[in-house]
């Protein structure tokens, strides 16, 4: 099941945004400003993020800005500011995705299956020393263990 975190300011845009997601089978956290967001994302593995530009404490370009420091997962903005400009810096500050308020909830879902499938099939392998991870598929190139979902699986010496 994918992880999706949810950060807004809006309780009501939170929740609503929350149920649609639940109801496509996706795991849904939520989180009211950025330093939230932060500290959520350290404490889990996070496959989406649709998040609010403007909130109080920690704004949506800030809160981006210091994810793409350690995390490559799709961000959509979902924001009220629908501007050209306001978009190019949404992206450009490392935005996958720009999305104004009023939106339709089924376009958002969309967005986001289409965001997470491509992450998960092309953006998310990360490579440490001895270990390649992709989504749920873990290999460590030294001792040749393959874990899916932290489970060792067994493999003949051929495969």
């Amino acid at each position: 099941m994918y992880r999706v975190l949810v950060c807004d300011d809006d309780i009501a845009i939170l929740e609503s945004v929350k149920i649609y997601l639940e109801n496509e089978g996706y795991e849904v956290l939520t989180a009211t400003d950025g330093f939230e967001a932060l500290r959520i994302i350290e404490e889990n593995e996070i496959h989406c993020m649709v998040l609010d530009i403007m909130m109080p404490k920690l704004d949506g370009i800030r809160t981006t800005v210091k994810i793409r420091e350690r995390y490559n997962f799709p961000i959509i903005f979902l924001s009220a500011k629908s501007e050209d400009t306001d978009k190019i810096t949404g992206l450009g500050s490392g935005a996958d995705d720009y999305v104004t308020k009023p939106f339709n909830p089924l376009e958002l879902i969309a967005r986001v299956r289409s965001q997470i499938r491509r992450y998960v099939t092309l953006g998310s392998l990360t490579i440490t020393k001895n270990m390649l991870v992709t989504g749920g598929l873990s290999l460590n190139k030294e001792t040749k263990e393959v874990l899916v979902d932290g489970a060792s699986v067994k493999l003949t010496a051929r495969e």
